[in-house]
């Protein structure tokens, strides 16, 4: 059969969906497929997840557009795609797919933050994607979630049968894992301009992520002892004033260090190079940067919701979520108990070992045969 893909909504800078779709496209790639590929995607996004056509991949390279023009582009031009390219069936890859359509459809649900933290999305998103959303598990005959917490949460906002949704776990890319050439880890170290030691936050800063309680919590940890710097990782997205806020009115601007977005194949030595890693976050569809920590060996702290204990299991410190003092507690702990910094390494590691994007690609491949096998 023919598959197409979506991966016109791939930014630029990717990050979580972002990578979902890099990863899962190059692991399918890599599988004996026994279909055609036929993957749409801007030129950068086919720069990005750089793979060349060959017998069973092939490209189709459409113009860059902003975000409300990609989603025009969506309903009007990609049906009109799939048809020419006689598609069997098209796999939507960020929540959204064309309302009419000459093939058979998947699409994946990353998570329901837009039903459940309407408030920590922008106006235009509140009122799009919810009932985008609705609509395209409506008309799909697949839907694929990242967990089990998502699938539950798709049910509950979305009126479609329980047997139309297929969990298929994500992947942790190979890269992150420990590292022990100091010569590269030192060259990162300069280029970063990072400190010896540091407590590390990788994310997009939005107020999903929920780095005022990291940043309470750790004003609290300075107050009371000697503790290394906190360094954000991730590029600024909205509500980046609130944090710019808490900060300089709390005198924390020489504690805390931006790096900004890295390259992703720079990450793994930060992960690697950080003391412990705190990820806050009020809510997860799936969660990379607690596994990518816990598959380099740092010892980790996340919260205790959605999706993060089922991926993270007893291999870290789980807080309740928005529990500033909770968070102080867990990070004082952590921090100054080296003892639990090894055994949260070692099970860390082989926690996140679990998850390959391999795995991801295969048990996909799975749901698009499920599919076509339907009436």
């Amino acid at each position: 059969m023919k598959i197409g893909i979506d991966a016109t909504p791939l930014p630029q800078n990717p990050v979580g969906a972002g990578v979902y779709i890099i990863q899962l496209i190059r692991a399918l790639s890599q599988i004996e497929l026994g279909h055609e590929l036929i993957v749409f995607a801007h030129h950068f996004g086919h720069e990005l997840i750089d793979i060349p056509e060959s017998k069973n991949i092939k490209w189709i390279i459409v113009k860059e557009k902003n975000p409300a023009l990609r989603l025009i582009w969506e309903q009007i031009t990609l049906p009109y795609l799939a048809r020419k390219t006689k598609l069997d069936l098209l796999h939507s890859l960020h929540y959204t797919r064309p309302i009419f359509l000459p093939c058979k459809s998947i699409v994946t649900f990353h998570d329901m933050t837009f039903f459940l933290y309407p408030k920590l999305h922008t106006v235009s998103k509140r009122f799009f994607f919810p009932l985008m959303i609705k609509l395209s598990g409506q008309i799909s005959n697949g839907i694929i979630a990242g967990s089990e917490n998502t699938k539950k949460d798709t049910l509950k906002f979305n009126n479609i049968s329980e047997n139309k949704i297929h969990v298929v776990p994500y992947g942790i890319n190979s890269i992150f894992t420990p590292i022990s050439n100091k010569q590269l880890l030192h060259n990162c170290k300069v280029k970063y301009n990072l400190p010896n030691e540091f407590i590390l936050y990788v994310g997009l800063i939005e107020p999903r992520k929920n780095i005022p309680s990291l940043l309470k919590a750790y004003k609290k940890i300075i107050q009371e002892t000697t503790s290394p710097p906190l360094v954000i990782t991730g590029r600024p997205g909205w509500g980046m004033e609130e944090v710019n806020y808490y900060i300089d009115t709390q005198n924390l601007r020489d504690k805390v260090h931006f790096t900004g977005y890295v390259d992703r194949e720079d990450l793994p030595l930060i992960y690697n190079l950080a003391t412990i890693f705190v990820y806050p976050s009020i809510y997860e569809g799936f969660g990379f940067p607690p596994l990518e920590a816990m598959a380099c060996g740092t010892p980790t702290i996340t919260t205790a919701i959605s999706s993060m204990p089922e991926f993270v299991g007893d291999a870290c410190l789980l807080v309740p979520p928005q529990d500033d003092e909770a968070l102080y507690q867990a990070m004082k702990k952590l921090l100054y108990n080296k003892d639990l910094q090894k055994v949260l390494s070692i099970k860390g590691h082989q926690q996140a070992s679990q998850f390959t994007w391999e795995r991801t690609a295969r048990e996909t491949l799975e749901v698009y045969q499920k599919v076509m096998l339907q009436p």
